[in-house]
């Protein structure tokens, strides 16, 4: 009868899925296959062959090797402490360790085939070795969990901000379309006091009219009634009272006069009436040529509600998304420019310190770089509120007769070119040349604060709204 010192290692291990034998059956050809994985390969083969040689078989239901299979579970069965430092094949001491097949053998099971040609060490080595490996990926698992937890944070405290940024989005939003409500309801006011008031006063002349001429009827209806009874009297009478009938039948009453633009004047009133209001909305709406993006400005930045105008202030709790600017105190506008002609104007009022103009989409955000076209950066900075420069390389000065209130930048992408202005005369004051291969963004920074005496801001000035008919 088998043992389990009959079988090898190797002996105990499915040649199909190469696990420990569940329930082993022996085939016409001497060789051994899990029953489950058996089945697996005829229905995938599509015929009864042996899954290692190939030998077809004409035997349905194999017969399970219970030699074997007593033999495997032995071998998966937990092991006594005594037993558990032997060999199962060689009951001698596990003083080696393989490192091919990554398991503890005997000085027998090194010398055998199975590991003869392996990588072998002794046990006290394979610890040492195998200690420092896995506490080196221990310490990588802990510096990706850390990163995880880190990032989890991050992720955490964006969403509150999410909801935060998108609170107050929702306020500015009600508040403009309130301004909105309120200046239709005072235009729809207006023009309905207009529209009252021509009827009052249209009203009272027609009210006027009818008394003036309800009296007219009044009197001369008494006369030709009087007339028509004198027409009735005796002859003599009729003759005595003839002088004073005569006198009666005269009238002087004038044609009643055809009254012009009496009625409602309903074309001044209700003529393009929607188009005029939207003519009327530009005092009220500003259009700004650059938005500026929130999603890009540094911590220590606050923009306006409307998104037109960046200041200083203290430092605020925002995510530190990929597109913010943690390097550089500045914002960028919220679109870019691939292409064509822009321009726009920014009011820098009596700031000192300030830097405006364009940067590249992939210009370093998150770190320190100086103002300059190699770091994707053309600029024009006013530095202690006296000294103009040009952010080239190297950085020029630049005239400055006045300090100027507001900058017109002037983007030409397809011909290369940034110009930069004094808006007050158009005197130009700075123009770089470069070959744009990528997208472009507004570029507004501020330098230290004040001292208090001035306001640090910057701000896109509005364009004149004009409502025009083709």
């Amino acid at each position: 009868m088998a043992t389990m010192d009959s079988f090898s290692e190797t002996d105990l291990f499915c040649p199909q899925c190469s696990g420990i034998f569940s329930v082993p059956v022996i085939l016409k050809c001497g060789h051994n296959i899990c029953q489950a994985c058996l089945k697996k390969f005829w229905d995938w083969k599509g015929r009864k062959a042996c899954p290692v040689c190939g030998y077809l078989s004409v035997c349905i239901k194999p017969p399970i090797n219970l030699e074997l299979t007593k033999a495997a579970k032995k071998y998966r069965t937990p092991m006594s402490d005594s037993t558990r430092n032997s060999c199962l094949i060689h009951n001698e001491k596990l003083k080696i360790f393989c490192h091919n097949d990554e398991q503890l053998i005997c000085l027998v099971c090194q010398l055998s085939k199975q590991h003869k040609e392996h990588e072998c060490s002794p046990v006290e080595e394979a610890v040492q070795q195998k200690q420092t490996e896995i506490s080196n990926q221990l310490d990588s698992l802990k510096r990706k969990l850390k990163i995880l937890n880190k990032t989890e944070k991050s992720w955490a405290e964006t969403k509150v901000y999410i909801q935060i940024q998108a609170k107050a989005d929702e306020a500015v939003i009600k508040e403009e379309f309130e301004k909105l409500h309120q200046f239709l309801q005072q235009e729809e006011q207006t023009r309905l006091n207009a529209l009252q008031q021509e009827t009052e006063t249209k009203i009272d002349v027609m009210s006027r009219k009818l008394e003036t001429i309800r009296g007219h009827i009044k009197d001369l209806s008494s006369s030709i009634s009087d007339v028509e009874k004198r027409l009735k009297a005796p002859d003599l009478m009729f003759l005595e009272e003839y002088k004073n009938t005569k006198a009666r039948v005269k009238c002087n009453l004038q044609r009643p006069e055809c009254i012009q633009d009496i009625l409602i004047n309903s074309a001044e009133h209700l003529g393009s009436l929607g188009f005029e209001i939207w003519k009327n909305m530009g005092r009220i709406v500003k259009h700004v040529p650059v938005i500026l993006d929130p999603n890009t400005a540094h911590h220590n930045l606050s923009i306006s509600p409307d998104l037109s105008s960046v200041q200083r202030g203290r430092k605020k709790v925002m995510p530190d998304n990929p597109e913010r600017c943690t390097g550089q105190m500045c914002v960028l506008g919220a679109a870019g420019f691939k292409s064509g002609k822009h321009s726009w104007t920014t009011e820098v009022g009596h700031t000192k310190d300030w830097s405006i103009g364009v940067a590249l989409e992939s210009f370093k955000r998150k770190e320190v770089v100086s103002l300059k076209p190699s770091e994707g950066i053309w600029a024009v900075s006013l530095c202690n509120g006296d000294s103009l420069f040009a952010e080239a390389c190297p950085r020029s000065k630049l005239p400055m007769k006045h300090k100027p209130e507001k900058i017109t930048v002037e983007l030409d992408y397809d011909k290369g070119r940034v110009v930069f202005s004094n808006a007050a005369d158009s005197t130009p004051i700075h123009t770089f040349k470069a070959k744009f291969t990528e997208r472009i963004f507004p570029y507004f920074s501020l330098g230290l604060a004040d001292d208090g005496q001035n306001e640090s801001k910057l701000t896109v000035c509005p364009m004149r709204i004009k409502v025009e008919v083709e």
